[in-house]
């Protein structure tokens, strides 16, 4: 369906026939003039180019009525479509620590380190979460941007896919993880802004203290999900045989609770594979995408269109009169 933004441009229509009504200029005196042989044919051979180029006025004509619809700014309405609604803004900070490549989660009953258990059941629950704003933080001794809140989440998964224990250091930056999300979810609504911070220690690195950064992500209206991940218990081999440790010693429970609970936010225990799926199948519940349908119609413009369409018949009538000149002047 056709639609027109201005439409009171179509007044300007009429104009060209002012030139039509205008009264035309009488002479001022009388005379009578006779042409000689020459003169003649010259008038007979200007005439027949005047007939010629007739094309003049009406290339003019159309090229107004081009501009003032291309001035009404027109566009296509096309057939309405079901889009996926705008979610929520949520951010998921991963640590890169060293402590990450330990070994004591398990993948397709093989064993593996804790950020391959971490990006498998991550590809999971970012690929549900259509309609929201993804983006990831990576943090060791620093904290880095590895993808930006976008909707493409096909590329933030890759991104997290391409994520390697090192990137971003050796130790464990909580605190500035929390600051950096902070400064990317500013400015977002308040309802909509959400960390998901992943870890498996203690802050150890950073400039920024956890308990701060929490105190002013509660104050910013930033709601965090803490996930502590690491087994309680696993077998490892020494000199003296095998015995039982407890991997996750370094884990700094105490902390991730009071950051989730200064924020509004709920505190998780990831010690298998599985803990992480339920973990996050439960935050998709706390953390729901709007189920209600949007339907939009697409726009396209004709504005261009109609803009190029003018400039050509305009151009055309440019070279018709130039046209007209060059055989008058052959004839001089």
């Amino acid at each position: 369906m056709l639609e027109l933004t201005w439409p009171w441009f179509l007044l300007l229509l009429p104009i060209p026939l002012i030139r039509f009504f205008a009264p035309k200029a009488k002479p001022k005196g009388n005379g009578i003039w006779w042409m000689n042989t020459d003169e003649l044919v010259h008038h007979q051979d200007t005439k027949l180019a005047s007939n010629r180029f007739q094309l003049e006025p009406l290339c003019l004509t159309v090229a107004w009525i081009l501009l003032v619809l291309a001035m009404t700014k027109p566009v296509w309405l096309g057939e309405p479509t079901k889009v996926v609604p705008s979610g929520r803004d949520l951010l998921i900070a991963l640590d890169l620590s060293g402590s990450m490549q330990v070994s004591d989660m398990t993948l397709n009953n093989q064993s593996a380190n804790r950020l391959e258990a971490a990006k498998s059941v991550l590809s999971d629950f970012i690929e549900a979460r259509r309609g929201d704003r993804i983006g990831i933080i990576v943090f060791g001794s620093k904290a880095y941007l590895q993808a930006p809140l976008s909707f493409d989440t096909t590329t933030i998964n890759q991104l997290v896919q391409e994520a390697q224990i090192g990137f971003a250091g050796e130790q464990t930056a909580i605190g500035d993880a929390i600051g950096l999300s902070i400064k990317r979810l500013e400015d977002k609504p308040s309802d909509k802004k959400v960390l998901i911070l992943m870890t498996d220690g203690a802050n150890t690195a950073g400039r920024v203290q956890p308990e701060q950064a929490a105190e002013f992500a509660a104050s910013q209206n930033v709601r965090i999900h803490t996930i502590g991940i690491g087994a309680d218990s696993m077998l490892v081999q020494s000199f003296f045989g095998s015995k039982v440790v407890n991997p996750s010693s370094d884990l700094d429970e105490t902390l991730l609770k009071n950051i989730a609970a200064q924020t509004g936010g709920e505190y998780f225990r990831a010690k298998s594979t599985e803990d992480l799926r339920a973990i996050y199948q439960t935050l998709d519940e706390l953390e729901p995408t709007p189920a209600e349908d949007i339907w939009q119609r697409p726009l396209t413009s004709l504005f261009h269109w109609l803009g190029l369409g003018a400039i050509a018949f305009l151009s055309l009538a440019l070279l018709s009169n130039r046209e007209i000149v060059w055989h008058k002047r052959s004839h001089s």
